[in-house]
């Protein structure tokens, strides 16, 4: 701060042209007057100074995004929706922690300069402290969405920006993040700016809702709404429930229906004092499975709301879950798979993917599931079927990839006696009329032919399909699930993949995260052993061998992971999987061997050229006195740990990889020294 030139740089500050800028009705916006005067007054700030944005180092940058690991990989799928909606105008999505610091970015590679020069990249630090009155820091300090566009800036420097932020609150309401949209170089009116406001609010509220509903997926869920066709949607309030029927947390639109201001008016009392219901009808809808909607009232008000509960059983952390055989049928298209909660696990972008695909079921919206081979799209898929109304029709696959390109066409569209050369004498049913009234699963639609595409279409706008050498053609009527590992939108600018039947086909798109990225390995570890070896069989999981396959990085996913089991279960002595009945291609493989994730590599990067640009580095004594407090800390954690790596890095909050890298910075051993 400059105290000795506040009142000239106020008097400055307040004469400038941009300051206390109007409304949309010719009202200043107390808002941007307000963080101006904290500009002033509270930091000392000088909207006319040479400033240089604020980036944090690779190390600690990921510190931060390892403290908020959960929020990102909830946030990301969000992000990536909200990014597809509006990156066309020029806009980046960002995600920052509740103290400013970019953990998250989302922007064309054509306009990364851009961005760049504006300051809006990972680890810089947009706090109204640092960068004064901007959408981030501006946000974090009213907590409530704001848009700072272009003039409402601070900083001089920042003008050109327009940024719409809206905070992200844990289910106890505290600020945890913000997420934000700008634009490096905005031309727009103010106007303009609304829409983006609206579905940046929009996305931050669906993160809100997944972090509440994930942190207390295991309690008694009450969602309820004054309007019966909005329970279950992104906008009903929700209850979280102990088994004693006292109230854990609120969301913020169960505050607003209820009248409430604070959480600490619901928080820790009983369900019977605020709705007319009690523990016990709530143990019994849950054991009975009852689903439906039921009227419920407010026992102050009075006031009358529509219900439903939920609430789901965690597995023990160490007991495989029972193996079940699947009930025969009579039509072997019918699936018979897990449920897609099954499927989640624990995995929070996995619990976010199943509760946006409850709420598309049935209602004829299409699904575009993306993730690398092996993630397991086609179990995805079979799951959504399987929880449809549809159920007991047939699910029908097939492979865009593995059938030739001159047998594609009769495959989905079937043919008729006498269509071609070396044609069925009956004729064939095509898969897409196999699917009429069931489901049709496209795996890697990507690499189906173009002059196919224009068919798959039609059919799909006109419900109707003509099987070759046919002149009249069949009604059908089916859900339509796609699957790729391919980036479509690249395919589309690359003129290799129809643009029509890219948004046709991309009703719902769900992002199926890498084996190695998720949270529950443990609990597919286990799930797979016990569907992989037979029912009558004790065979168990060393615990040597199970670290090695949770910090093996499973490039295959997981198709590789059941096939590793498969085979150590067979070759196994005395029913006991040890490390030696692991193919060697995990017994050899080493912690040091797997390369940087992206974002460190990224977060490298951006400090390397940041520290060309200012033309500084950090002093050799002073990174020799960080990584040496660095190293004692790891050895502390170490031994309070009895050298056990898992415990030892969810003390620390990083991943074990991380800490693998850092005891191979520091030439520790991975395990206690003898």
């Amino acid at each position: 701060m400059r105290p000795d030139n506040s009142t000239n740089h106020a008097n400055l500050v307040f004469k400038s042209p941009c300051y206390g800028k109007t409304s949309l009705n010719g009202h200043k916006l107390p808002l941007v007057t307000d963080s101006w005067q904290r500009c002033i007054k509270a930091y000392g700030l000088d909207p006319a100074e040479n400033h240089t944005p604020s980036v944090l180092d690779s190390l600690a940058l990921k510190e931060h995004q390892e403290k908020a690991g959960a929020l990102l990989n909830i946030a990301r799928l969000e992000i990536e929706n909200l990014f597809k909606s509006i990156s066309s105008s020029g806009y980046a999505i960002l995600l920052t922690n509740a103290e400013g610091i970019i953990i998250s970015r989302l922007c064309d590679p054509t306009l990364d300069k851009d961005f760049r020069k504006a300051g809006l990249w990972l680890g810089a630090d947009w706090s109204e402290r640092n960068e004064g009155t901007n959408g981030i820091g501006t946000c974090i300090a009213e907590r409530k969405a704001v848009t700072i566009h272009r003039n409402d800036h601070f900083r001089s420097c920042n003008t050109k920006l327009s940024c719409s932020a809206s905070p992200i609150l844990s289910p106890m309401g505290e600020l945890l993040a913000v997420l934000d949209s700008s634009s490096a170089n905005c031309r727009e009116s103010r106007p303009s700016q609304s829409h983006i406001q609206a579905l940046v609010r929009i996305s931050a509220s669906l993160i809100e809702r997944s972090l509440f509903l994930t942190e207390y997926r295991n309690e008694y869920l009450l969602h309820f709404h004054s309007q019966h066709e909005c329970v279950g949607l992104h906008n009903d309030a929700v209850l979280a429930i102990s088994e004693a029927g006292k109230i854990l947390s609120v969301n913020h639109n169960a505050l607003e229906l209820l009248g409430k201001l604070r959480r600490a008016d619901l928080v820790g009392r009983s369900i019977n004092e605020v709705l007319d219901t009690s523990p016990s009808t709530l143990e019994l809808r849950t054991s009975k499975h009852i689903k439906n909607v039921w009227h419920i009232r407010e026992v102050r008000s009075g006031k009358q709301f529509f219900a439903t509960l939920s609430r789901e059983e965690k597995p023990s952390r160490w007991s495989p879950p029972p193996v079940s055989p699947n009930p025969a049928s009579s039509n072997p298209s019918v699936y018979h798979g897990p449920s897609l909660n099954a499927i989640a696990g624990e995995d929070p972008k996995m619990v976010h993917n199943i509760q946006c695909a409850l709420r598309v079921i049935d209602k004829g919206i299409p699904v575009l599931l993306c993730g690398d081979t092996g993630t397991g799209k086609e179990a995805f898929a079979k799951a959504i079927h399987a929880n449809g109304a549809r159920k007991d029709q047939n699910f029908v696959a097939i492979n865009c990839a593995s059938i030739p390109e001159s047998l594609i066409e009769s495959e989905l569209f079937g043919y008729s006696h006498g269509a071609f050369t070396g044609a069925k004498r009956q004729g064939m049913k095509g898969k897409i009329i196999q699917a009429n009234g069931g489901t049709l699963f496209l795996d890697e639609i990507g690499d189906m032919p173009v002059h196919l595409q224009s068919r798959l279409l039609r059919v799909l706008e006109e419900k109707e399909v003509c099987p070759l050498g046919c002149e009249k053609s069949v009604a059908v009527d089916f859900n339509v699930i796609s699957a790729t590992h391919r980036d479509l939108n690249q395919l589309v600018i690359q003129e290799e993949f129809r643009e029509d039947l890219y948004y046709r086909l991309n009703g719902l798109y769900l992002t199926l995260p890498n084996l190695r990225d998720r949270q529950d390995k443990e609990r597919l570890i286990y799930q797979f052993f016990a569907l992989e070896h037979n029912s009558g069989e004790r065979v168990t999981l060393d615990k040597v061998a199970l670290e090695r396959l949770l910090d093996y990085p499973w490039p295959g996913n997981i198709r590789q992971l059941k096939n590793v089991l498969r085979v150590a279960i067979a070759l196994c002595n005395d029913d006991v999987v040890r490390l030696a009945d692991l193919p060697s291609q995990i017994t050899d493989w080493s912690p040091e061997d797997e390369p940087l994730s992206e974002v460190e590599t990224g977060s490298n990067i951006l400090i390397e050229e940041r520290h060309s640009a200012i033309g500084s580095e950090p002093t050799e004594n002073a990174n020799n006195m960080l990584e040496s407090a660095e190293r004692e800390a790891l050895l502390m954690a170490l031994a309070s740990h009895c050298w056990n790596i898992t415990d030892t890095a969810a003390s620390l909050s990083i991943s074990r990889a991380t800490l693998y890298r850092k005891l191979k910075k520091y030439g520790l051993p991975p395990s206690k020294p003898k």
